[in-house]
């Protein structure tokens, strides 16, 4: 069934990608002072101890009604080599030297991996993007009372530039859901939650993500990491 989904549904999917960082994935330092809302939200998800992580596995996952798409990554961060894997074929790149084909294929990564780490990525992004905090705001799906994080990013740059996200999330600075906005648009383009968490090296991560009424999930598999420690 994967071969053969549309590509409609392959663009639909692939919406979701944040402007590359100038801030290197690879480096992060012990906070000495009191932290920002950025960094609860990251370092609630384990951010300290990414600097451990050798090499990151991982299958991204789509069911939308009765069609199913996977690809699988892995990202050895500290060199920044990639290898994607799908049905049809395989390709490792680096991400610091992309001919037209690797800068293809690096978009769909940006998009998955900041499915997997958007509560990190956010941090690595924030030269790139701009915040608004608000408290006691209903969430959209569970109609809880939580915290609200507007994430835009500029419109400059990466490969979705202008689009906005809306994290909700508690006390514990886990992200419980989200709402992704086209270009900053007013409407919601989608909301899911963040559920399923899971320790992967360390990180806090969420493995299922859906829509109100399920017809729509999207979901991490093979989750794996070699780290230094």
């Amino acid at each position: 069934m994967k071969k053969y989904l549309s590509a409609i549904l392959i663009l639909s999917i692939v919406i979701l990608s944040c402007k590359e960082t100038k801030k290197e994935e690879t480096q992060t330092e012990t906070p000495k002072k009191e932290l920002s809302l950025l960094e609860k939200i990251a370092y609630a998800n384990g951010y300290e101890n990414w600097n451990n992580i050798e090499e990151l596995k991982f299958t991204f996952n789509v069911d939308r009604d009765t069609s199913h798409y996977e690809r699988s990554w892995v990202w050895k961060p500290k060199s920044n080599e990639v290898t994607a894997i799908t049905a049809e074929d395989t390709l490792t790149y680096s991400r610091k030297e992309m001919d037209s084909t690797a800068y293809k294929t690096n978009g769909s990564f940006i998009n998955d991996k900041y499915w997997l780490m958007a509560p990190i990525n956010i941090l690595w992004d924030e030269n790139g993007s701009s915040t608004q905090h608000s408290t006691d705001v209903e969430a959209p799906m569970s109609k809880k009372s939580m915290q609200k994080l507007t994430v835009t990013y500029g419109q400059e740059g990466g490969y979705t530039p202008g689009d906005a996200y809306d994290f909700y999330f508690e006390d514990d600075y886990i992200v419980k859901e989200w709402v992704f906005r086209k270009a900053n648009q007013e409407e919601p383009s989608m909301i899911t939650t963040w559920e399923d968490y899971t320790d992967v090296g360390g990180l806090k991560l969420a493995k299922m993500h859906k829509n109100e009424d399920g017809s729509f999930k999207l979901y991490f598999t093979g989750l794996e990491a070699t780290t230094s420690k």
